[in-house]
C-alpha cells in the first residue's frame, strides 16, 4: 500500500489542512505552504531536498521508481502519456494511409449529420488529427496541462474528465454547428482540461493566469475566419471541463465519493440527453 493511501486529501505535513494538490514526483498531498513550483506541477519539501542533493533522478532505487510509475494516483502521468502516444500512433497511420482520405479518418471523424447512425464518432474523433502541426500543437498543449492535472485528480478522475470533455466538445458541435461540419482533434478535450485546471487552481489559491490567457487566445482564434477551427468544440469542451472540475472541488471529502460519482454520471447523462433532444426535435 502506498504512503498516500492514509492521507487522502490532507496535507502529509499538516493533517488539519485539506488539499487537492499532490507532489508531482511522489504523489503525496501538499497544502499551499508546502508547495514548490516545478516545470510541471509542484513538489513537496522532501522531493525538493532530494532533487537538490542528487546529481540525477536515476540515482533513486529502482524499486521506488517502479512504485511511482504504477501507483494508482500520483507518480508518473501514465494516462496523459498513453493518450499522447495513442494520438501520435493513430495520426501516423492516418498519414501513411492517405491523410484526409485514409480509411481511419473517414471511419472515425465526426460530423453532426452522422450522429444518429454512427454516434461513436463523437468520441473516436478526438483521437484523430488532420495535419502534423495540428497533432503536435494539441499534444504539446496536453503535455503542458495533463501531468499536473492528473497528479491532482488521480488517474480515474482525470480520464473521466478527458473523455467527458471530449464528448462535450462533440455535443457543442452538434448543438451550435452546421450539420455538415466535419471535426476531428483533441482540442475539445484539452479545453476541458484547461478549464478544469484554471478553476481548481483558482479555488485552491494557485496561479492559473497562464491557462486563462491560453483559453482566451484560443477561443478568440476560433472565431477568426480562415483558420478552420471548430470553436463549437472548444466551447463544449470548456463548459464540460468546468462543470466536472466544480463537482470534483465540491465533493473532495471522502464521505462524498458516492455523490461525486453520481454527479459525474449526471453530467455525462445530461450531454447524452442534449444529443437525443437535438436529434429528436430539430
Amino acid at each position: 500500500m502506498s504512503e498516500t493511501s492514509h492521507t487522502s486529501n490532507r496535507c502529509y505535513r499538516h493533517p488539519d489542512r485539506e488539499t487537492f494538490v499532490k507532489c508531482q514526483r511522489c504523489g503525496r498531498p501538499i497544502c499551499g505552504e508546502c508547495q514548490t513550483l516545478a516545470p510541471v506541477g509542484v513538489h513537496c519539501p522532501e522531493c525538493v531536498r532530494e532533487a537538490r542533493g542528487s546529481t540525477a533522478s536515476n540515482a533513486r532505487p529502482l524499486g521506488r521508481r517502479f512504485a511511482n510509475a504504477v501507483r494508482p494516483s500520483g507518480g508518473r502521468p501514465i494516462v496523459t502519456y498513453t493518450v499522447i502516444a495513442l494520438c501520435l500512433v493513430i495520426y501516423a497511420i492516418q498519414f501513411l494511409t492517405g491523410g484526409d482520405n485514409s480509411p481511419v479518418t473517414t471511419l472515425f471523424w465526426y460530423a453532426p449529420i452522422q450522429t444518429a447512425s454512427q454516434p461513436w464518432r463523437m468520441l473516436t474523433s478526438i483521437f484523430l488529427h488532420e495535419s502534423p502541426l495540428h497533432v503536435l500543437l494539441n499534444m504539446y498543449s496536453l503535455f503542458l496541462a495533463g501531468p499536473a492535472l492528473e497528479s491532482m485528480l488521480g488517474r480515474v478522475r482525470y480520464l473521466a474528465l478527458f473523455l467527458i470533455a471530449g464528448f462535450g466538445g462533440s455535443v457543442g458541435v452538434l448543438l451550435i454547428g452546421s450539420p455538415q461540419t466535419a471535426v476531428l482533434g483533441a482540442s475539445g478535450a484539452i479545453f476541458g482540461l484547461f478549464g478544469a485546471y484554471f478553476l481548481i487552481a483558482r479555488r485552491l489559491g494557485g496561479n492559473a493566469t497562464q491557462f486563462l490567457v491560453v483559453i482566451v487566445l484560443n477561443l478568440v482564434i476560433g472565431f477568426v475566419p480562415g483558420f478552420g477551427i471548430a470553436w463549437q468544440a472548444h466551447v463544449g469542451g470548456l463548459v464540460s471541463g468546468l462543470a466536472i472540475a466544480l463537482v470534483y472541488l465540491e465533493t473532495r471529502a471522502r464521505n462524498r465519493r458516492t455523490a461525486q460519482i453520481l454527479l459525474i454520471v449526471a453530467i455525462a447523462a445530461l450531454l447524452l440527453a442534449a444529443t437525443y433532444i437535438k436529434l429528436a426535435f430539430f
